[in-house]
């Protein structure tokens, strides 16, 4: 499916995976393949990661491909260690 101008805004909810590296943060998101950033600190990386989630999505659209949508979860388990 394409993108059709002037259609209503959807509004979704990403996952994102926040990994702490040796210089600071970086972040991914499962369901927009190539959608990555990178900050000095989490909050850092989490600003930069909506603003990588939108460029990804604004490009999208310019080029009338589809939106994914989210279809990734996370769970904590707890295990005895």
């Amino acid at each position: 499916m394409r993108w059709p101008p002037g259609r209503i805004h959807e509004k979704m909810k990403y996952l994102i995976v926040i990994e702490e590296t040796g210089i600071g943060f970086s972040a991914f998101s499962p369901d927009l393949e190539g959608c990555v950033a990178t900050g000095a600190s989490r909050k850092e990386v989490e600003k930069a990661m909506k603003e990588a989630i939108d460029f990804h999505i604004d490009g999208l659209k310019q080029e009338g491909c589809e939106i994914p949508k989210p279809h990734t979860f996370a769970e904590y388990l707890e295990i005895s260690a």
